[in-house]
């Protein structure tokens, strides 16, 4: 209890050093009447996961591996923090699922997500869902496991928070599918990221640095790489046809530069809904933290009279091809959003590392989608042996084209 005699909501942060975790922490950090937090997790920036101990003093923080917690450990104790350190995957699993924990920000990047946030789902949380990947690779069993434990599963990527604004939901946080609301479509919007008016022969020289400029919004290297390609709306896209059980067919994606419009929803009557403000992360964070209530998100107001003018175009598919792939992933369902994913993870990292030019991510993904034919997934394990299998094909595909190429791919 705090000094006003209401309870403190109790929030787990997995992957607290991102931009996602960091933004968490700068509106818990002015609503400390309000949360607590009980536990902070990062991969290797043990550093800033340091200072955020002892600016918060949660009861667990958790490393990638016992080398990094050791060293945290002892640097806590210098310090007087009582942090407890744990480390690894159960580790994940333990604060994101333990009895005190009331919330959990899943906003770890990436299949290593999957995980603890699947357990938070699976111990009744509020899942306040920034890793987009979760429902990606498991979207049944995750959707499954929510509503088995009265989970309340909040979107934090701006646009599936934007939608979730604009849908009918019902107390428990759930999109009511009842047909007298007249849903129709829903419209993702994209800024179209750093290449988005590029000569389309110049992305063959894109260094990992000009694709991680985003003109919009200050995001981790793979997030930006994934925008700069535009995957990241394709995995989007499959998360919302989860979230919102819809067909990939009724999700539109539109070029939408200024970022101001996160996203918007179609019914039949000709209404179109939409969610505005300036880009800024610390919004659908506050909303998720606060929802059904509202608190203050430190964000300016929007000035749409200063913008001037709001611009949307047709996403194009020769630009962007990693869409259309995704595209086609969200149809089939299945196996297809998991080989996917781990594709493009692959691929991700061997840009960034030099090894693979820019426009060879989809490629990649395309041979790698083309070559494991796998059935769907019922169990856990299935996903992870998907998953696992993809990226050795991604891996050998990447062999293939350095070797036939004799130079970087």
């Amino acid at each position: 209890m705090n000094k006003t005699g209401t309870t403190l909501q109790r929030v787990t942060i997995l992957g607290a050093t991102g931009s996602i975790g960091v933004n968490t922490l700068r509106v818990i950090a002015a609503h400390r009447h309000a949360y607590e937090v009980f536990a902070l997790t990062a991969n290797r920036n043990t550093q800033l996961l340091l200072e955020q101990c002892v600016s918060f003093n949660p009861r667990f923080a958790v490393t990638a591996d016992e080398l990094q917690a050791a060293e945290l450990r002892q640097q806590l104790r210098s310090t007087g923090c009582l942090t407890e350190v744990l480390c690894g995957v159960d580790g994940l699993v333990a604060v994101a699922s333990a009895a005190e924990v009331d919330a959990v920000m899943a906003a770890i990047v990436g299949g290593a997500g999957l995980l603890p946030t699947l357990a938070a789902a699976r111990a009744g949380k509020k899942v306040l869902l920034a890793n987009k990947e979760a429902l990606v690779m498991a979207g049944d069993l995750f959707t499954r496991a929510a509503v088995s434990s009265g989970a309340r599963i909040l979107p934090i990527d701006s646009e599936h928070n934007a939608i979730f604004q604009c849908l009918p939901i019902d107390r428990d946080g759930r999109f009511d599918q009842n047909p007298g609301h007249g849903f129709s479509k829903i419209v993702l919007t994209a800024s179209g990221g750093p290449f988005r008016d590029a000569d389309l022969a110049s992305l063959a020289q894109v260094t990992p640095d000009q694709a991680c400029a985003h003109p919009n919004w200050k995001m981790g290297r793979k997030i930006s790489v994934d925008s700069a390609t535009m995957i990241n709306k394709a995995l989007e896209l499959i998360e919302a046809s989860y979230l919102f059980d819809t067909p990939a067919n009724s999700i539109e994606i539109l070029i939408h530069p200024q970022s101001i419009v996160h996203s918007m929803v179609y019914y039949r009557d000709g209404s179109v809904l939409a969610q505005l403000g300036n880009p800024d992360m610390r919004t659908p964070i506050a909303y998720g933290l606060a929802w059904p209530q509202r608190i203050d998100a430190g964000v300016l107001p929007l000035d749409l009279a200063a913008l001037g003018r709001l611009d949307f175009t047709p996403a194009d598919p020769l630009r962007f091809p990693g869409l259309t792939l995704g595209r086609q992933a969200a149809e089939s369902r299945g196996a297809a959003p998991i080989v996917f994913n781990a594709a493009n993870e692959i691929a991700v990292a061997s840009f960034l590392a030099g090894q693979l030019g820019f426009p060879a991510i989809p490629v990649i993904i395309d041979q790698v989608l083309q070559r494991l034919d796998t059935s769907a997934p019922s169990t856990l394990d299935d996903v992870l042996d998907i998953d696992r299998r993809a990226r050795t094909e991604a891996l050998a595909r990447l062999s293939a084209m350095a070797h036939n190429n004799g130079t970087k791919p």
